[in-house]
């Protein structure tokens, strides 16, 4: 990406995600962007850096060539370790990250990869309604908190105990 680009000529910038989307869509629609974030760039580190006077307009010309030679869709996506529809099993689902087969995704994603369900289903444009939890679990669940009677009122469970 850019920062690699520009840390090979020797200036490690601590830009943000967000400035770098800034970045290229600021250069797709101002032709005096690529200018403007040179002269960011170099400002930068001139004023943390001793450069002498006689190599600032080659350091000017690198880290704009660096910086126009940047392809603007960045890095490729990442392929699912299996395809979406073979990763809902009746007994379980393929975690598309990493082929894992859980019973439920929420905390494998968040203990490992840090990700919530929404950014999970975001990364791998997953629809909302997606499972996060195996459907055989998820009915073995339902039925057992029907059983114990969960989801209704504490009368109507004490008649229908009453009852027995």
């Amino acid at each position: 990406m850019w920062f690699e680009a520009v840390a090979t000529i020797g200036i490690v910038p601590l830009f943000s995600y967000k400035w770098k989307q800034v970045f290229f869509m600021e250069r797709q629609s101002d032709p005096q962007a690529l200018l403007t974030m040179t002269a960011d760039i170099v400002a930068a580190h001139v004023s943390n850096n001793s450069v002498p006077t006689d190599t600032l307009p080659d350091l000017i010309q690198t880290v704009h060539d660096a910086l126009a030679s940047l392809d603007p869709s960045g890095p490729p996506r990442p392929a699912p370790a299996v395809s979406v529809t073979e990763s809902v099993g009746q007994d379980h689902l393929v975690c598309l990250e990493d082929g894992k087969k859980l019973k439920t995704l929420r905390r494998h994603l968040m203990m490992r990869y840090g990700m919530t369900p929404e950014q999970y289903r975001a990364k791998w444009n997953l629809p909302a309604d997606y499972p996060m939890v195996a459907p055989a679990y998820a009915e073995r669940r339902r039925s057992l908190a029907k059983q114990i009677g969960l989801g209704t009122s504490a009368n109507r469970r004490r008649e229908t105990a009453e009852a027995e």
